[in-house]
């Protein structure tokens, strides 16, 4: 039930529906042909939908998949005439694959939808049958595992063949990818440590399977394809930075192309259709691209224009699509012509479910800077209240490795114009500001320092005059919510006066234990171990074990479907907190996974989070 709000609040409403209005851009992919861009976007239905736009913007986008389902994930087929994508369901990230047909036959599921595995990838071979996927099930007794063999699926028959088979469990991010001529299929494994992760090298049949980069059993590397299949453009940690470079099939050597410690490079990909190479570099939370040529190494500077424009390939007809996004530019497709501004493909005011905010009425993102308890600087975004501030909202990321950026968001947007400050910190382990700063936050595991970079920031605050004490909250999503958790059990109410954690880990050992199979090696890494291997550490970092010490406000916010933050976690924690006699509040949804999607469900949220925190800051 949606929250009855005060007057002072209610009258942000309007506001707030028109940023829900906003859709939200997700994957965005050009054809191999160049002439259509497909991309996914969140917030004009109940469900996530797969969008349609020719490349030259000749006529207006349509959706092309909008049904009860979630439209997860989509690969182009390498005749540009089909699209091949995953759906599930209310959150659940049981994929199943389907394939989409763009002259307008119906329709047809390539696998079982909501199996009991979870299947990551999906691209198919240019003879129309032959699928490539990882999936944790085990292709003999059908069950669920924990390890990722790459299956060779043919559609035709059915026959579903592992080609590969990694001892451990990998994460999304790693699915397997087929090269343009079909002839291989690059994966990753970690299976010398979770936090390392080497290139392997197997193909269509599976007659072989090779390492072809390692750069230490603790280092990661990572790998995608060339347009024309001949070459791998390599991503891989060196000490304390991160090089790029190209692993070419003629000669199976990596032809290092940047190895500068002094750069903060994040990634490297050869957009379709392109000659050169970008390369990301990310350098105290904004985000750069670069164009590289192979051959000559020379680089220049991607276009952009107020925000930040990330290329995606080269149509057609020779201009440049890419992504555009700013604190008071909503995420949006470009084109980028010689010469010209970038031109947007979709009118978001004419797409979304209502009128939405204009540029002007957006409130800018200042850049903050702190220092924490060991003198690290710390770096956030502010979003400083409109008019007098009724208290402080610490908008705590998840990941821990992601950062925010000088984007829109309708959280932030809202609170401010509705009178609250909003401070985002990029605390250790963030990426956006180098290896070495994203590497921090092992030193001691999660619940370490990087706890102490959130809370300092709620600090500098409070000095700087902006925050007071008491009326200062904290909220986040998955590893935002588990921070959450922390502050509310490890500091007094003059520091935390509320807590708001949306889908947090309270038992880390309970996480570790129930959540999907490819995130345990990644909980390794960052933890140091299992819980089994490091007992104590587990035990000390789980908010659960504290919640004795909760002074201030708490309201629990979870989705019963998330496979990642489960809700037993919820139903644990709850027992505690009624042993203890701790006073808090929950809210579930039934349809949402990890995090809240669906439009009515976000607003529901939003309004219940402004009447928390204005009562507890009361």
């Amino acid at each position: 039930m949606d929250t009855v709000l005060p007057p002072d609040l209610a009258q942000f409403d309007a506001f707030l529906d028109r940023l829900l209005a906003v859709p939200l851009l997700g994957t965005a992919r050009l054809s191999p042909d160049g002439r259509w861009v497909a991309w996914l976007w969140s917030g004009l239905a109940d469900t996530r939908q797969l969008w349609l736009v020719p490349a030259d913007a000749s006529v207006s986008p349509r959706c092309i998949v909008g049904d009860d389902w979630d439209c997860d994930t989509f690969h182009w087929a390498p005749d540009s005439h089909s699209i091949v994508y995953g759906r599930s369901r209310d959150g659940d990230e049981r994929v199943g694959l389907h394939q989409l047909f763009l002259d307008g036959r119906p329709s047809r599921a390539l696998t079982e939808d909501r199996p009991d595995y979870y299947i990551r990838g999906g691209q198919l071979a240019k003879d129309g049958r032959a699928l490539i996927y990882a999936a944790n099930v085990d292709p003999r007794s059908g069950k669920p595992i924990e390890s990722g063999p790459i299956y060779r699926h043919d559609i035709v028959t059915g026959e579903r063949r592992v080609i590969a088979h990694p001892e451990r469990a990998v994460t999304d991010e790693a699915m397997p990818r087929l090269s343009s001529d079909d002839r291989h299929i690059l994966y990753l494994r970690s299976d010398r440590d979770p936090a390392g992760s080497q290139l392997w090298l197997t193909d269509i049949d599976g007659s072989f399977d090779r390492e072809i980069v390692n750069v230490g059993d603790r280092a990661k590397v990572w790998g995608l394809w060339s347009p024309d299949g001949s070459a791998i453009v390599v991503t891989a940690e060196a000490g304390d930075h991160r090089r790029i470079g190209l692993w070419r099939l003629v000669d199976a050597v990596v032809d290092w192309l940047i190895d500068d410690p002094r750069r903060s490079l994040s990634s490297a990909f050869w957009p379709s259709r392109s000659p050169d190479l970008v390369v990301e570099e990310a350098r105290n939370a904004r985000t750069s691209h670069t164009l590289l040529d192979p051959d000559s190494r020379r680089e220049q500077p991607f276009p952009t224009a107020d925000g930040t424009a990330v290329p995606i390939g080269v149509a057609a007809d020779g201009a440049w699509i890419a992504r555009h996004y700013g604190a008071r530019h909503p995420l949006r497709l470009v084109r980028l012509a010689a010469g010209d501004r970038p031109l947007t493909l979709q009118p978001l005011s004419t797409l979304s479910t209502g009128a939405v905010p204009s540029p002007q009425e957006l409130l800018p993102a200042e850049d903050l800077r702190w220092r924490s308890v060991d003198g690290m600087e710390i770096q956030g975004w502010l979003y400083r209240a409109a008019g007098t501030a009724r208290g402080t909202i610490l908008h705590i990321h998840g990941g821990p490795t992601w950062h925010y950026e000088d984007e829109f968001l309708p959280l932030p947007q809202y609170f401010a114009r509705a009178g609250f400050n909003v401070l985002q910190p990029n605390y250790r382990g963030s990426t956006g500001f180098g290896l070495a700063f994203e590497e921090a936050i092992k030193a001691q595991g999660w619940g370490g320092l990087e706890q102490d970079d959130i809370l300092t920031g709620a600090d500098a605050l409070v000095q700087a005059g902006i925050a007071e004490p008491g009326r200062i909250g904290i909220t986040g999503v998955s590893y935002g919510g588990y921070s959450s958790w922390w502050a509310i059990t490890h500091a007094p109410p003059e520091r935390i006066a509320a807590a708001a954690p949306i889908c947090g880990m309270t038992d880390l050992v309970v996480d570790y234990d129930t959540c999907r199979p490819d995130l345990r090696p990644y909980v390794e890494e960052m933890m140091g171990g299992s819980p089994k291997q490091i007992p104590q550490r587990f035990f000390e970092r789980s908010p659960i074990n504290f919640v004795d010490n909760i002074r201030g406000r708490l309201l629990i916010v979870q989705g019963l479907n998330d496979p990642n933050v489960t809700p037993i976690q919820v139903d644990i924690v709850r027992e505690r907190l009624d042993r203890a006699g701790i006073d808090y509040e929950v809210l579930t949804f039934a349809d949402e996974g990890h995090g809240v999607a669906k439009p009515a469900n976000r607003r529901i949220l939003l309004r219940r989070l402004a009447a928390f925190f204005a009562a507890a800051f009361a």
